[in-house]
């Protein structure tokens, strides 16, 4: 950050030490963060509190007027971003509890040659991704990952990579995930543009950071399919299977237990295996899974609803007919992911045979998890109110308009700066954007949206030890931090700077 650092604090000299005083107080206080989640392990929510209140203290907007202001910000976001988030927890809990979720790779997976199989395994991560936040997808489809390299005979690195790109580049750039959508929220973005923009950039950065960069990952990390541990009984289960395939004799492959779906292998002779070959029998759920086809409805719903929001403004924009009004509420966030949720309790729930208390038991376990997410949104909302209402975000928007920089450009390199530090996509994506408000003001809104991606772009580079998804891959793979670096955090790498390339030429556009 020093680059930016002395030429913001350069600007404010020559405009009076009050505004030194505020862009220290901002260089400070991002500090403080940084170093309370790193160094000391705090969680962020603390963090971004005690950095939100020394902003305050420092820029001279008072203690009571800092708490007041970091309260304004804190209500403000988690009434228009918290509802969502806990609406997108409760429809991803219900498509992973009935099966929906295997349903899905099942079908893509098992349709798919082993030349397509990366290709299938990118569109799982993307579909997956979608509705579901990072870490609950990266869990589920775990084992999914480990079972198709084993049957498929694929290298390890040429399965996992376009999975993890798809679902990493749904978590960076496509709302109702808490970065983006916390974004938008305090961009004043318009979502469906957003969403829809979003899946734009997502596209060709899974294609290069996962197919095409999973070639070169697995020569780098030739390493075999590590073992899955199960219990006896689905131990005894899989062996079976692995018996009954024609030349299986030496292998004995393990699965893991509770995991998602998988299907095909290799040759005529290959065993398809589901989630449920791998759960001791008394274990299995007795619903049924929904269809392909209903799974895929359900997952798509939000998603088509607020983007014909979004083209409805754009083809008529000052309409007022019946189409659109409609079209305006149904495609309205919280209207949208709302009739999803209700979609979904039928489809993914009493059209199987839930019965009451289970469908109350899916939604009550969905919501506790999401509790930490929540906060720290909250927080990254209340720092935000305490930039805009110390001054110092219209300091730093001035020094931006003045610069020959593009802001989504400087937007990107921020957020690269505080993800590399936190190690957290979300605190670099909501701080990012509470640092670039005012320069909001300033564009266009389809600019204004691609101001939100280039900020989710720069939250995604370069994955390393700070941050908890470099260890989940590397300990569920087996790997060595080196091969980690070469593998999970060069796609990251490789999807935040896609990212922007694609951003910018968008930019250019439209």
């Amino acid at each position: 950050m020093t680059g930016t650092a002395v030429q913001l604090i350069a600007a404010a000299e020559s405009s009076g030490s009050q505004d030194t005083r505020l862009i220290l107080a901002a260089l400070i206080g991002i500090a403080v963060i940084i170093a309370l989640i790193t160094f000391t392990k705090l969680h962020p929510f603390l963090s971004l509190t005690i950095g939100a209140l020394l902003v305050g203290a420092i820029a001279g907007l008072g203690m009571d007027k800092t708490v007041t202001s970091f309260g304004a910000g804190v209500g403000a976001t988690v009434a228009s971003v918290g509802t969502l988030i806990a609406l997108g927890a409760i429809f991803g809990k219900l498509l992973a509890d009935s099966g929906g979720a295997d349903q899905l790779v099942d079908t893509i997976v098992g349709r798919s040659s082993d030349r397509a199989l990366p290709w299938a395994m990118a569109l799982v991560g993307m579909i997956i991704g979608l509705p579901m936040f990072f870490e609950i997808g990266l869990v589920l489809l775990m084992p999914v990952i480990l079972l198709v390299a084993r049957r498929s005979g694929l290298p390890l690195m040429r399965v996992a990579i376009p999975t993890l790109a798809g679902l990493s580049a749904m978590h960076g750039f496509v709302p109702p995930h808490p970065g983006p959508l916390a974004a938008v929220g305090a961009l004043n973005a318009d979502l469906g543009l957003t969403l829809g923009l979003g899946v734009l950039v997502a596209v060709p950065t899974v294609v290069v950071g996962g197919p095409l960069f999973s070639r070169f990952a697995a020569r780098w990390v030739d390493v075999p399919v590590p073992e899955l541990f199960l219990g006896d009984a689905a131990a005894a289960e899989q062996a079976r299977l692995d018996a009954a395939r024609p030349g299986a004799g030496a292998s004995a492959a393990t699965g893991g237990a509770g995991g998602s779906a998988l299907g095909s292998g290799t040759g005529a002779g290959s065993v398809a295996v589901s989630a449920d070959d791998l759960v001791p029998s008394e274990s299995r759920p007795r619903y049924r899974r929904p269809s392909f086809a209903v799974t895929l409805t359900t997952v798509l719903l939000p998603v088509v609803l607020m983007l014909a929001k979004a083209i409805a403004e754009v083809v008529n924009e000052n309409g007022n007919g019946v189409a659109k009004r409609t079209l305006d509420f149904v495609g309205t966030p919280l209207i949208a992911l709302l009739l999803a949720v209700l979609l979904a309790i039928y489809t993914f729930g009493i059209g199987l045979g839930f019965d009451k208390e289970r469908l109350s038991r899916t939604v009550d376990e969905a919501l506790p998890p999401i509790a930490g997410i929540l906060l720290i949104v909250a927080a990254g909302g209340g720092l935000k109110q305490v930039l805009v209402d110390s001054g110092i975000s219209k300091i730093i928007a001035s020094w931006v308009e003045g610069s020959t920089v593009s802001p989504l450009l400087l937007a990107w390199f921020v957020a690269v700066l505080i993800r590399l530090a936190t190690g957290s996509a979300t605190v670099a994506t909501i701080t990012t954007a509470g640092i670039l408000e005012p320069v909001a003001q300033t564009l266009s809104s389809t600019h204004l949206s691609l101001l939100v991606l280039a900020i989710g772009a720069g939250s995604l580079f370069f994955s390393h030890v700070n941050d908890a998804g470099f260890w989940l891959t590397k300990q569920y793979f087996g790997l060595s931090v080196s091969q980690n670096i070469k593998s999970w955090s060069i796609m990251e790498t490789i999807l935040s700077v896609s990212g922007i390339l694609v951003v910018l030429a968008l930019s250019v556009v439209i």
